[in-house]
């Protein structure tokens, strides 16, 4: 049962800032209710309340909630209207899908006389006949009952059949209340007979401590008959079904519950068998390649989802077999050859994620490097003499011959050439300047500077 508290009307005022004294405004539905309480002490100012899809049987506790506006309380198990005439201020009331069967009830409301729209869609008073008439002669004040406007016409005609229809909806209402006494002593002739089955008692007991479970496919065979004989049981639309069905549903979530608390078993996986044999797993499930390069080394490429974090791989070189662990799942390779761990490194592909491992052979064969082929422009006998001149351990400059004999070709033969060789010149002479003979007049004056 599931009580009204503060902490779950504080925590349904958030748009009030959690304060509840001042709440004009609070929706409490769907939560499996069972009573209307302690909200007219906490929230006197409150003029919405929504109280719809829950398992309250009677209206309660509302009379000082002066201001109150608007109460919806579809959906629940209410059978009579009743302590409403403190809510001064109601305007309109929603009891759609309910099980008010004692029709004469709706005079209560006959001092809410602010009160404009009445629903009383899917009770079993709406199927009385002469039930809208009775309602409307009964409540002048209503202008919409289960969403149709009411006529000034309509309620005059109702006013006029009142007491022929009054007399009609009484009889109709005991028939009913006697009806539903029977329904009530044979509902609880059946909860008497299924807490007094000892087989019905051990299936409910298995069903809360979650063992049926642990007994095997017959078992839960069993269980799903039960269930589907549950649910395809053919009985009558009252509180108490009502009532009976959201138990069973609270039961089945109960044990489900208690069943994911349970510890689980984790199944030991095998890596290594009982006679040291190492075996070879995949559990992630990923591609990879081994190789071998011509440095005696071994690598092994294994391709991990390019976006995980390498925080999340574990890897273990041994000498005989690698194990690299990707988000708890392990990857292990038996080597075709003995490594060196300490020798091993491993590297993470920043473009592709993908995870190389480089083995050295512990006792690998030397291999000669492969020439590498590479394109010349040269001739075969130059090749020679470089590569005899390399040896020798120095290396001179050589021409083409044919760029010497174009070089030659560049003065003609038989033609002298008119280019004279290049004469060094005297420190006193200077480039295109001709020196003039000194005059006889010339007086060396050694007061004056020379001339830069």
């Amino acid at each position: 049962m599931v009580r009204i508290s503060e902490d779950l009307i504080r925590r349904r005022a958030e748009h009030n800032n959690g304060e509840i004294f001042s709440l004009e405004e609070v929706s409490l539905h769907q939560q499996d209710i069972e009573r209307i309480e302690l909200i007219d002490k906490w929230c006197r100012d409150l003029k919405i309340l929504y109280l719809q899809n829950n398992l309250i049987p009677k209206i309660e506790n509302v009379s000082r909630l002066k201001k109150l506006e608007y109460l919806n309380l579809a959906l629940n198990n209410i059978e009579v209207i009743e302590n409403l005439e403190g809510c001064e201020s109601l305007q309109k009331l929603d009891l759609t899908v309910n099980f008010v069967g004692k029709l004469s009830s709706v005079e209560s409301l006959k001092q809410n006389v602010h009160l404009r729209e009445l629903y009383l869609v899917g009770n079993p008073c709406t199927e009385f006949q002469g039930y809208r008439q009775y309602v409307v002669a009964c409540l002048p004040q209503l202008q919409w009952l289960d969403g149709k406007e009411i006529r000034r016409g309509e309620r005059i005609q109702a006013l006029q059949e009142l007491d022929a229809v009054r007399r009609l909806v009484f009889e109709q209402e005991a028939e009913y209340l006697e009806k539903r006494e029977e329904q009530k002593k044979s509902g609880l002739k059946e909860t008497t007979e299924k807490q007094d089955d000892p087989q019905i008692n051990h299936l409910l007991s298995e069903n809360q401590n979650g063992t049926h479970q642990n007994r095997g496919t017959s078992s839960k065979v069993s269980n799903e008959d039960k269930e589907k004989e549950f649910w395809e049981k053919p009985c009558s639309f009252t509180p108490e079904s009502r009532l009976e069905a959201h138990r069973h549903l609270e039961d089945k979530r109960r044990a489900k519950e208690k069943e994911r608390e349970k510890p689980k078993t984790k199944t030991t996986r095998t890596l290594i068998t009982a006679d040291g044999r190492v075996l070879n797993i995949n559990e992630p499930k990923l591609d990879f390649s081994l190789t071998e390069d011509e440095n005696n080394c071994m690598h092994l490429e294994i391709h991990v989802y390019r976006h995980m974090d390498t925080s999340l791989l574990d890897v273990d070189v041994q000498p005989t077999y690698v194990r690299v662990t990707v988000k708890g799942k392990v990857f292990q390779l038996v080597l075709p050859a003995e490594v060196k761990p300490d020798s091993s490194t491993a590297q993470r592909s920043q473009t592709t994620g993908h995870l190389l491992l480089i083995l050295p052979l512990a006792h690998g064969e030397i291999k000669p490097k492969k020439p590498i082929a590479r394109p010349s422009s040269v001739t075969s006998k130059q090749n020679i003499k470089k590569a005899t001149r390399a040896a020798a351990g120095r290396e001179l400059l050589e021409v083409d011959p044919g760029l010497a004999q174009s070089l030659a070709n560049i003065v003609p033969k038989g033609k002298e050439s008119s280019h004279k060789p290049l004469q060094l010149l005297q420190p006193h002479q200077r480039c295109g300047v001709e020196e003039r003979p000194v005059s006889k007049d010339f007086v060396d004056d050694p007061e004056v500077p020379p001339l830069m």
